[in-house]
C-alpha cells in the first residue's frame, strides 16, 4: 500500500468513526428523551394521586359526621329524651367543632341525668368558651 492509500483509509476510518459516534449520540438522546416523556407523566400523576386521598378522606369524614348528626337529630325528633342519641349528637358536634350546637343537647343531658358529673363539667367548659 502506498502512503496516499494509507492516508485515504485512515481518513475514511476516522470519518466512519465520527459518523458512528454521532449516530450513537443521537440514539442516546432519543432514548433518553422518550424515557423522560414516559416517566415524567407517571411521576406527576403518582404525586397527584398521593395528595388526593388525603383530601377525600378529610371530606368524607366530615360528610360522615354530618350524616351521623342528621341521623341523631331524626332519632331525637321521635324520642326527645333518648340519652344515647343526645350523647352521640354532642360528640358528633364536638368533632365538627360546633361547640354552640353541642350545648343544647348537653343541657338536656344534664337535666335528664343530673347525677352525671361529666356532663355538668363538659357543659361548664363549653359555656366558658
Amino acid at each position: 500500500m502506498t502512503s496516499s492509500e494509507r492516508e485515504y483509509m485512515q481518513s475514511r476510518q476516522r470519518s466512519l468513526q465520527r459518523k458512528q459516534k454521532l449516530i450513537a449520540l443521537i440514539g442516546t438522546i432519543g432514548f433518553g428523551g422518550s424515557m423522560l416523556f414516559t416517566l415524567v407523566p407517571l411521576f406527576k400523576s403518582g404525586l397527584q394521586q398521593q395528595n388526593q386521598p388525603e383530601i377525600i378522606e378529610v371530606e368524607s369524614a366530615e360528610v360522615q359526621l354530618k350524616a351521623q348528626e342528621k341521623g341523631y337529630q331524626s332519632v331525637l325528633q321521635r324520642e326527645p329524651e333518648n340519652l344515647t342519641a343526645l350523647e352521640a349528637l354532642v360528640n358528633v358536634r364536638l368533632q365538627l367543632n360546633n361547640t354552640k350546637g353541642a350545648i343544647e343537647p348537653l343541657e338536656k343531658l344534664v337535666k335528664l341525668s343530673p347525677e352525671r358529673e361529666d356532663y355538668q363539667a363538659l357543659l361548664e367548659q363549653l359555656t366558658a368558651i
